[in-house]
């Protein structure tokens, strides 16, 4: 069996949130979301946990999560911020949002030991998910094989406002491609629309779990360094964001992604409105035995 490490993707700013959503206790117990996805990928066998994180949370990571782990898993810890840029770069002086995902994991590249799975730490995927990509990253065999779970785009929606996908084509199990949609929201009718008109309901759309070869981390490097070399000064909001690079990729014609659905509910904190939605469906899955009373 080989090492398959997570990657928690869990510095971004959450602006809409409002706050730290990625430390907002939403668990009967004080539990925070991405505790969950921790749980659930031990349990599907994943032998290393990896926390990206803004310099001012490692601390309070490693205290509230990372010690009750110690002996269950291999824990590490990297930090996005502006150390991990190259030296020719000059970031905007008026720049304050991060990278994007490209990014955080690159700032990880050091620390990750296997084939790895990226998962946002604010959103809840099921324990579904996991034992799929765990299954998924044992079969990866070069850098040009990858992997992702895709949801239902009518299971990821939001009803406190818009939000982004991935919404992608998926053909004979393997993702054909993958456009970047903004402002995917309910009209009052609960159509859904987005930046580019109407979406079906059953459209199959990424939430960032992506499934990696170890040795794709080089070209993940690459591509970064191309994008901070066509970036605009004036663009303060640019990121570097992994659909769009698994969409280049597979433009250039050398990059397979198997796509394996999950059929579980999505769920997470987008906006603070969502926080009461998430409490209820945790609340839930405890009653009926999905977690035990303490998950650690």
């Amino acid at each position: 069996m080989k090492d398959t490490t997570l990657v928690v993707l869990a510095a971004g700013l959450g602006s809409r949130f409002g706050g730290n959503k990625q430390i907002s206790q939403v668990g009967p117990h004080g539990e925070i979301l991405m505790e969950y996805s921790i749980y659930d990928a031990i349990e599907a066998g994943f032998t290393q946990i990896v926390f990206i994180l803004k310099p001012e949370m490692v601390d309070l990571i490693r205290e509230s999560i990372g010690k009750r782990l110690e002996g269950r898993v291999r824990v590490d810890y990297a930090v996005q911020d502006d150390t991990t840029l190259p030296e020719w770069y000059q970031k905007p002086t008026e720049r304050t949002k991060p990278f994007g995902t490209v990014h955080a994991v690159l700032c990880a590249k050091d620390v990750i030991r296997g084939a790895f799975a990226t998962v946002n730490a604010d959103d809840y995927y099921g324990k579904e998910a996991y034992r799929i990509m765990h299954g998924l990253l044992q079969g990866l065999e070069t850098a040009e094989d990858a992997a992702m779970v895709p949801y239902v785009l009518g299971n990821t929606m939001s009803d406190n406002g818009g939000v982004t996908r991935g919404i992608c084509r998926i053909e004979n199990g393997k993702l054909a491609d993958v456009v970047e949609t903004k402002n995917i929201h309910y009209e009052a009718d609960r159509t859904i629309v987005g930046d580019s008109g109407v979406l079906s309901s059953d459209a199959m759309v990424s939430m960032n779990m992506w499934g990696f070869h170890k040795e794709l981390l080089p070209r993940m490097d690459a591509y970064f360094l191309d994008f901070l070399k066509n970036a605009g000064a004036e663009d303060l909001k640019a990121e570097c964001l992994l659909p769009i690079m698994v969409g280049d990729f597979l433009e250039a014609g050398d990059f397979t992604v198997t796509a394996r659905p999950s059929s579980d509910k999505w769920f997470g904190i987008t906006y603070r409105e969502d926080r009461d939605v998430v409490v209820e469906q945790l609340q839930t899955l405890h009653d009926r035995g999905d977690y035990p009373a303490t998950l650690y």
